[in-house]
């Protein structure tokens, strides 16, 4: 699956799979963290996104368990989504450094807001 851009949501979902899978709840945390509390999704969403992520193929269930009498499906990053989050962020790095670089123009011509 080729996507041109990535919502963060979604974005952030992939990064919180890269060191391996989690289930829902876990998954939810983890976003939490990365965006240092900027980013809390819901479980809809989150299930909504990862439907969408495993049709793509960036995504697969990798097991489950019962866990207090519910049902914990866990998730993994396919090397697809791997390639996707790489070429996401490859992308938000080359639009930083192009912010960075217009924003040290600016200063130097003065315009900067005071």
């Amino acid at each position: 699956m080729s996507i041109e851009e990535i919502r963060e949501p979604t974005f952030l979902v992939l990064a919180a799979l890269t060191d391996g899978a989690k289930h829902g709840y876990a998954l939810i945390k983890e976003v939490e963290s990365i965006s240092a509390g900027r980013v809390t999704l819901r479980a809809g969403t989150l299930y909504a996104a990862l439907g969408r992520l495993a049709e793509g193929g960036l995504v697969h269930q990798s097991g489950e368990e019962v866990v207090d009498g519910r049902l914990r499906r866990y998730y993994d990053l396919t090397d697809a989504g791997a390639e996707v989050l790489a070429a996401q962020t490859t992308r938000l790095r080359q639009n930083v450094a192009e912010a960075d670089r217009r924003l040290r123009a600016r200063a130097r011509l003065g315009t900067a807001p005071a």
